[in-house]
């Protein structure tokens, strides 16, 4: 497997980006009312207006002014409705060698996204593939929430699919990810506790609801049902009842995971930055259409990479970029961003004492397993 210990000089100097978050796509079949980012058409499994869309070529020229990767995290919209998916997921595998490859979906299109994430696991072998089925709600709460019916059944038909993957692939991961919003803190406790009923999930997230939405009101959550939820997650983990991932590194990982949501917590309560952000440094955001941002929250661009040869690393050193990297230096944002906090986190060794320390909690309650050797990275 690809090793993550070649990023370590990263830790001192934060001079290329490790992190990439792809929207291959703005197009979704879901309608999700708390979505920052889509574009949600009436038929989009069989939209064809992706002109704007950056092609298999251009992403080709973008990888390859790139460096290798630690994490690639694709996102839209709904990923699996990019028709090239696996294409593209083989041009990053090929050029950048990316240690964690992480697939989003709403699980609206099972047989389509078991047959790509196949495809994907085939090739990228040396990659940790991992698919996040999104799952808000249960029964017609999801649906009622992601205000798309079926969605729910069609998720756990997605889910049975996927699990069928896990005895051939030892560099697949299946977890959940929730959304914490307004319309569903107060039934976090039994989504937690049926996602716990899955036994190939290997872990379960919350996400807080973030960005510019048309109703502001699913972000008028409780701060304090947030603390409880995460702590759930957190007393899961460490009381053997919650599954973990299957990769060598995942105990790391799930320290992570604990100390982070801890963060973003303080983070709600004081509404300002706890550590600092390496955004547009180690971590970049490229959109569809081939616009760069140092992250997802942030509206001013670096630029389009279409303006600059395709070419990422002259679109983050260029006149642009600098007064955004400089807002972020200081501290001038603040946000509860969870794939933002794992560099903010693994690359801060003002960290890693608490890290260790929670490290050593999850390594008590998961000994590594003597007759299921873990993945080598």
């Amino acid at each position: 497997m690809f090793s993550p210990l070649r990023h370590s000089g990263s830790i001192l100097s934060k001079g290329q980006a490790v992190q990439l978050t792809f929207f291959v796509t703005r197009r979704c079949n879901a309608r999700c009312p708390f979505c920052f980012y889509v574009d949600n058409t009436s038929n989009a499994e069989n939209d064809n207006t992706d002109a704007a869309e950056l092609s298999l070529d251009e992403i080709k020229k973008i990888s390859a002014s790139m460096d290798k990767l630690l994490w690639l995290a694709f996102s839209g919209g709904e990923p699996y409705l990019r028709r090239d998916l696996v294409e593209i997921s083989r041009v990053f595998y090929e050029q950048n060698s990316p240690v964690f490859m992480l697939f989003p979906t709403n699980g609206l299109m099972p047989d389509l996204i078991r047959d790509k994430t196949e495809q994907i696991l085939k090739y990228c072998k040396k990659s940790v593939v991992t698919v996040k089925l999104s799952l808000d709600g249960l029964h017609s709460d999801h649906d009622v929430l992601r205000n798309t019916p079926g969605n729910f059944d069609k998720t756990m038909c997605t889910y049975e699919q996927l699990g069928d993957l896990l005895a051939k692939y030892e560099n697949f991961e299946l977890g959940v990810n929730t959304v914490f919003c307004s319309e569903n803190q107060d039934k976090m406790d039994e989504i937690i506790d049926f996602v716990q009923t899955m036994a190939n999930v290997k872990t379960h997230t919350i996400s807080m609801v973030r960005g510019n939405l048309a109703d502001a009101h699913y972000k008028e959550v409780d701060h304090e049902k947030y603390h409880r939820a995460i702590n759930r997650l957190e007393s899961n983990l460490k009381n053997q009842t919650s599954n973990i991932y299957r990769f060598r590194g995942a105990r790391l990982k799930a320290a992570q995971d604990i100390l982070q949501r801890r963060l973003i917590h303080q983070t709600l309560l004081d509404r300002q930055r706890q550590i600092p952000c390496y955004a547009g440094k180690l971590n970049l955001v490229l959109t569809e259409t081939g616009q760069v941002y140092p992250c997802e929250i942030l509206s001013t661009s670096f630029g389009n990479v279409r303006d600059y040869d395709y070419d990422m690393k002259k679109v983050v050193h260029s006149e642009m970029a600098q007064p955004v990297l400089d807002s972020i230096d200081n501290n001038r944002c603040y946000c509860t961003h969870e794939c933002y906090f794992i560099t903010n986190i693994l690359f801060n060794p003002r960290l890693y004492p608490t890290l260790v320390k929670e490290y050593v909690q999850i390594q008590s309650a998961h000994p590594a397993r003597v007759s299921t050797p873990p993945l080598r990275l």
